[in-house]
């Protein structure tokens, strides 16, 4: 291990000060922290010269030219970015989703430029997932088996997995469209394996366990036969509050399209 950190080591350094470009190395961070970007140099010299840029656009962020820091103006990175002036390492703080995007470092040392990028991911925080089932299979003998379903809202980035024990028996995951997600259980109601929910994402997970004793519990007017009636309420309500908004959004663009015709017409 130590023999592989000492050869990736030369090959970056090799990197800065002979010239070649680097590799894109990944960065993953949740919403709210914080995340540091290292240069791989342990000194900077008053003919150095360090430059942080962001973006497709490359925009320009901050940099070290004849020892002194400078910082853009940028809105993003207000209050949130620090240079360390003795080696250049960038640190972000407090990220938010639009920090996500590739930086690109560029070093000149005696008169030779290298370059390095860096592509850095920003998760949202993850949703406890909600376990329900349909109360009509209270009705069923203790023999026979109960579909129980897992959701969660508006999530991108993530896997979606039931498991038995440590064991993963079913999965589904979504990339960077943010959709909700379902994942159904058939289990019998006299299993005595233990079954949870588990989202998860490369920085973070939230997991719900599965009490199987509790299901089809007595209870007065509800619905479904777990205690979660007002979890299952609100992911019901939030999706059709989604659906209602964009039914709205189309409908002002189809106004807005009819005006426009109008005006064009009248001229």
């Amino acid at each position: 291990m130590i023999l592989v950190v000492l050869l990736y080591s030369c090959f970056l350094l090799d990197g800065l000060f002979g010239g070649v470009k680097t590799d894109e190395i990944n960065v993953s961070v949740m919403e709210g922290g914080s995340f540091t970007l290292h240069t791989g140099l342990t000194v900077i010299h008053s003919d150095d010269e360090i430059e942080w840029r962001f973006g497709s656009n490359k925009t320009r962020i901050t940099r070290i030219a004849a020892g002194n820091v400078t910082k853009y103006d940028d809105e993003r990175f207000r209050d949130r970015l620090q240079l360390e002036r003795q080696t250049g390492d960038l640190t972000i703080t407090n990220v938010r989703q639009e920090h996500s995007g590739v930086y690109q470092l560029n070093i000149i040392i005696s008169n030779k430029k290298s370059t390095m990028q860096f592509g850095v991911t920003v998760y949202a925080p993850l949703p406890v997932p909600v376990i329900f089932s349909d109360a009509s299979q209270c009705s069923l003998s203790p023999e026979s088996s109960r579909i129980v379903l897992c959701s969660v809202l508006n999530v991108s980035h993530v896997t979606l997995s039931w498991l038995k024990g440590m064991s993963v028996l079913s999965s589904i995951s979504v990339s960077n469209i943010s959709i909700s997600l379902s994942l159904p259980l058939d289990v019998e109601y006299q299993d005595n394996n233990t079954y949870s929910c588990v989202i998860n994402n490369p920085v973070s997970n939230q997991t719900t366990h599965l009490d199987i004793t509790q299901l089809c519990q007595p209870c007065s007017d509800c619905n479904l036969c777990f205690d979660t009636t007002e979890a299952v309420i609100r992911l019901v309500v939030t999706a059709l509050m989604g659906v209602a908004a964009v039914a709205a959004v189309v409908l002002l663009v189809n106004d807005i399209r009819r005006v426009g015709r109008a005006q064009t017409i009248k001229q």
